[in-house]
């Protein structure tokens, strides 16, 4: 129903692990078919026990919402594995009205995530699959101890992909720390630093922001 015919090669290589429960690190940049490489095998096992649940944590709501557009996509909408995008910047009624549903898969950011686990700690009690994308941007973004904390509330015996598209030592480390004997996947090479970019530092003011941005935007092209 996808025109899902031949697998990319990070699917070819993480979903064959990952159906036989293991846990997989992969490096993977955007656009490689990454969200199927973990939403398939995460559907499988969630089809083999009817009262788990599975995690997805994106550093951004973009992402987010681009993923449970695949696994909504890849389940036809299956009542029997409901969803719920838990996001900051959307309605918390809206939510708790998709959380009032049990939905077998929750997606979404660490800050929107844990702001729902403060009113309901057990909200991920029965979680035994967990995949995180973009792991690199997450920890980028500074979302470390939000992730702890949401690691705290998860039950230890659980399955986990984690996706990146660079491995800073931050990363590594908290590989070793949540992930167990990964199967390690790798698709192209896996660089700290994104080709010809220069970044630099203007400081500015409040007051005289917006005219600095208007000058910059002016002094460049492409």
């Amino acid at each position: 129903r996808m025109n899902y015919e031949t697998p990319t090669a990070i699917q070819a290589q993480a979903i064959p692990p990952a159906l036989s429960g293991r846990d997989v690190l992969g490096s993977a940049r955007t656009g490689t078919g990454k969200t199927a490489a973990f939403s398939i095998p995460m559907i499988e096992r969630l089809m083999r026990d009817d009262q788990s649940m599975a995690l997805v944590l994106a550093p951004t709501r973009e992402l987010a919402a681009q993923t449970l557009d695949v696994v909504n996509k890849i389940t036809a909408n299956n009542r029997d594995l409901g969803t719920a995008l838990l996001i900051g910047g959307d309605s918390m009624g809206k939510q708790f009205e998709q959380l009032r549903r049990n939905p077998r898969i929750i997606i979404g950011t660490p800050g929107r995530i844990n702001d729902h686990l403060r009113r309901n700690p057990k909200l991920l009690s029965r979680v035994v699959f967990v995949a995180v994308d973009e792991a690199d941007r997450m920890l980028d973004m500074g979302f470390i101890e939000q992730i702890d904390d949401i690691f705290a509330t998860i039950p230890a015996e659980r399955q986990m992909l984690m996706f990146s598209a660079t491995f800073p030592e931050s990363i590594i480390k908290f590989s070793r720390k949540y992930l167990n004997n990964p199967e390690r996947v790798s698709v192209g090479e896996a660089k700290a630093d994104a080709p010809k970019i220069n970044q630099e530092m203007k400081r500015t003011s409040d007051n005289e922001k917006y005219t600095d941005l208007v000058a910059e935007l002016v002094a460049r092209e492409g």
